[in-house]
């Protein structure tokens, strides 16, 4: 025969599992449908900046694209990306044969002619030296009662006539070119040379070289950049702030910049133009900025955070702005309580600073601002954490 179960025994633990049951469905409800405990934080004083924080980059002091003059084949590169180069330095060369040859054969065109011209001038220097000598010889005979006077005088003119011509022959050959000839042959040899100098391509100032865009063999064509150099001298920093930025921008506004690759490196710059018109695609403005002492990793187009320092005030009303909704939009707002519910208030701002914003109406002083309202339903229960 069976042992029975004592039925007391039974019923008493039933009682406590219900008993549990109903402690834990009364707790639940108490955590879940309860008023919510929150967080908050008053208005305090502070001194506010306004800062605008954008993206800029590095521009060198002057950027030049340089290219050929004429068609040709590149003969020769001297230079690659990164080479620093001095002014006159030759960076790339094109075949240059006919335009050599052009060049020589001006250059024995007007040796030609200027042989010729001297020898004019040997000529007419022989003629003068008989002349000089026949005058000396009539002027002795005619003294010695020899000869008449009209000997003497043709003799004088003959001498006369013979020096003309060779001012004439000398002034031919000088550096005005008196013959035609002569400065025919020169102008045709300074256009051969000009030619020449057009397949050298060559730098116009002290840099460093950007980008090199052309190899050995290429043929190139009047116009295409062939090279890029950035020229020595201090950088500029340009960046591009919404148009609606523009009632904080001021000439002289000091700014904090920080390169992306080296980020926690900062220097300084001063606002130096803003731009006097807007850009109607982008809805920008032109910022240039001046560095006053640039580090030395800086590189032409290397990406910059630029923070501009604006309008500044001491001692405002402040709250943090996480606990205020719809920054940026017109009516921002901040939660507060009311008989025990998350209720919204529309606020006023002023400057907006780091970390900080300025409240000037909306929110009483000492009055709890509730924090974290984003994840709290207006109208939720809740219960102040002083």
């Amino acid at each position: 025969m069976r042992d029975a179960r004592p039925i007391g025994a039974l019923g008493w633990w039933r009682w406590v599992l219900l008993l549990l049951l109903v402690l834990g469905a009364g707790f639940l409800g108490f955590r879940f449908l309860g008023p919510r405990t929150v967080g908050s934080v008053v208005l305090e004083e502070r001194d506010v900046q306004r800062t605008l924080v954008v993206v800029g980059q590095v521009r060198a002091a002057s950027r030049a694209g340089l290219g050929a003059a004429v068609a040709g084949v590149v003969q020769e590169v001297r230079i690659r990306d990164g080479d620093r180069v001095a002014a006159g330095d030759l960076l790339v060369r094109l075949e240059d044969r006919e335009a050599r040859a052009a060049v020589d054969a001006a250059e024995a065109s007007l040796a030609e002619v200027t042989a010729e011209a001297r020898g004019e001038i040997q000529r007419a220097e022989n003629a003068l030296a008989q002349a000089d000598r026949d005058l000396a010889r009539i002027r002795a005979v005619v003294a010695a009662g020899g000869l008449t006077q009209q000997r003497l005088e043709e003799a004088e003119l003959r001498a006369a006539d013979a020096r003309s011509r060779l001012q004439d022959a000398q002034a031919s050959v000088g550096a005005s070119g008196g013959i035609a000839g002569i400065a025919r042959a020169r102008s045709t040899l300074d256009g051969a040379r000009a030619r020449l100098e057009l397949t050298r391509i060559t730098a116009l100032a002290p840099g460093i070289v950007l980008r090199r865009l052309v190899e050995p063999g290429d043929a190139v064509q009047p116009g295409r950049v062939l090279v890029e150099v950035a020229a020595d001298g201090p950088p500029e920093i340009v960046a591009y702030p919404a148009e609606e930025n523009l009632p904080f921008l001021r000439l002289g506004a000091r700014a904090v910049v920080s390169a992306d690759a080296y980020p926690d490196e900062r220097f300084e710059a001063l606002v130096l133009r803003i731009a006097p018109a807007v850009d109607p695609t982008q809805g920008t403005v032109e910022l240039r900025l001046a560095v006053e002492d640039p580090p030395a990793y800086l590189r032409p187009d290397m990406t910059l955070s630029v923070s501009i320092a604006g309008e500044r005030r001491s001692g405002v009303s402040v709250l943090p702005l996480e606990v205020v909704r719809g920054l940026g939009t017109s009516e921002p707002w901040v939660g507060v309580e009311r008989d025990g519910r998350l209720v919204r208030r529309s606020v006023t701002l002023g400057l907006r600073g780091d970390g900080f914003v300025e409240i000037r109406s909306g929110v009483a002083e000492g009055e709890p601002v509730i924090v974290g309202t984003e994840s709290i339903g207006v109208g939720a229960r809740i219960r102040v954490e002083r």
